[in-house]
Parts: structure tokens; C-alpha cells; sequence
């Protein structure tokens, strides 16, 4: 087979690396699984030097940015750009699991922050 069938092909998100000052050589291209229990934190963090694409599989996740004065809620299904501009928490107020999908360009391997 040469020509997709039955496929469709959205982009969710995308970051510009043009728009930053990171540079692609030295990194990994990292996906993690994320599992979030009620009451559960995804302590401060920074995106300075690791811009990161999340795709919450399922749950509500509040999240507590640098660049808004109110929490964002995030639902399954949606998507989250974190760019490098980005510094931010998240919590599951919810009484449920979230699971989150996080694929990051990664520059430093041994980083084991969230």
C-alpha cells in the first residue's frame, strides 16, 4: 500500500522552534505517561529549555501557569503547547485519575523533573 486509507491526520498542537532560541542538536525526543491520583501534584516547573506537547487521555487537570491569573481547567481529549515562555503546576482537584501524554524536546537526558 502506498496512499493512506481510512486515516485521518489532525495536528493537536504544534511549537515553533524558530520562535525560541533552543537548538535541535544534543536532544531527545522523549514521550512520557503521566498518571495523576486525586489530589495529585505535577509540582512548579519550567519549559525554558524543554518545550513540551501534553494530550490529556482522561480526567479534569487544573493547571496554574506563569502567563494567567486563573487556573485553566483541561479536560480528556484536550491538548496543552508548553513552550519555553512557560512555567506552571498542575493539580487533579477531581476525584478521579488523569492521565496525561507528554512528548518534550529534551536537552539535558538525566532531567527527571515533571
Amino acid at each position: 500500500a502506498t496512499m493512506p486509507s481510512g486515516v485521518t491526520d489532525d495536528v493537536l498542537a504544534s511549537i515553533d522552534l524558530a520562535d525560541t532560541s533552543l537548538e535541535a542538536e544534543d536532544r531527545a525526543f522523549r514521550l512520557r505517561r503521566l498518571v495523576i491520583q486525586p489530589g495529585g501534584i505535577v509540582p512548579w516547573h519550567s519549559h525554558a529549555d524543554r518545550p513540551a506537547i501534553i494530550y490529556i487521555v482522561e480526567g479534569e487537570i487544573h493547571e496554574y501557569a506563569s502567563n494567567c491569573s486563573v487556573p485553566l481547567v483541561h479536560d480528556a481529549g484536550d491538548v496543552v503547547a508548553e513552550t519555553p515562555d512557560v512555567s506552571h503546576w498542575w493539580k487533579n482537584l477531581g476525584d478521579t485519575t488523569v492521565v496525561l501524554l507528554s512528548a518534550a524536546l529534551l536537552k539535558d537526558t538525566s532531567d527527571h523533573n515533571m
